[in-house]
């Protein structure tokens, strides 16, 4: 079933934190950190207000999105500001609906109107490619994968403002290491 004309696909608003849990906690039930994952960015220097936002329906919230900054860090210790997506989720009973995809699009939009030059991930490689990820090794950006993770799963989406010449490692938000 497609996306239908009630979607609507907004920045979130305070009034939303509950709601915004209650579908992370659903769309990752085996990885319950994930929600504590969206606070600890939200209290951080990382939040970035108008890329994290929410999928609604009526007046229900049924999905999700944050990208947040990071760094790429070059072998010289040289950071490049980037931006990294984390998460994105979508109430389990809407899936399979293009909710996400809708998402992850709007977004990208919203990332490239900030002048960042890319959004790295790690994902599924067949749901993220067809939206125009590519992997991030193609980029010369490593991201450390936990184990059970394909390498594949390091991705990066270039955006307008992409500049070849940042290369290196991702380092994520410090409210990543969190919650490892």
């Amino acid at each position: 079933m497609a996306v239908g004309r009630d979607l609507v696909i907004e920045p979130e608003h305070p009034e939303d934190a509950d709601a915004i849990r209650d579908v992370v906690r659903r769309a990752f039930q085996d990885q319950q950190s994930v929600a504590e994952l969206v606070e600890l960015i939200r209290a951080s220097a990382q939040y970035v207000p108008e890329l994290a936002l929410v999928a609604r329906i009526g007046s229900g919230v049924v999905g999700f999105i944050m990208i947040s900054h990071a760094e790429v860090v070059e072998a010289s210790g040289r950071c490049h500001d980037v931006l990294t997506l984390s998460p994105l989720a979508v109430a389990p009973d809407r899936q399979r609906r293009g909710i996400g995809s809708a998402l992850v699009r709007a977004a990208l939009v919203a990332a490239d109107a900030t002048g960042a030059g890319i959004v790295t991930l790690e994902g599924s490689p067949t749901y993220y490619r067809r939206l125009g990820f590519r992997f991030a090794p193609d980029f010369d950006i490593m991201i450390d994968l936990p184990g059970w993770a394909p390498a594949e799963a390091a991705q990066v989406f270039a955006l307008q403002s992409y500049d070849p010449t940042v290369r290196g490692t991702l380092r994520y938000p410090p409210a990543f290491a969190a919650i490892d």
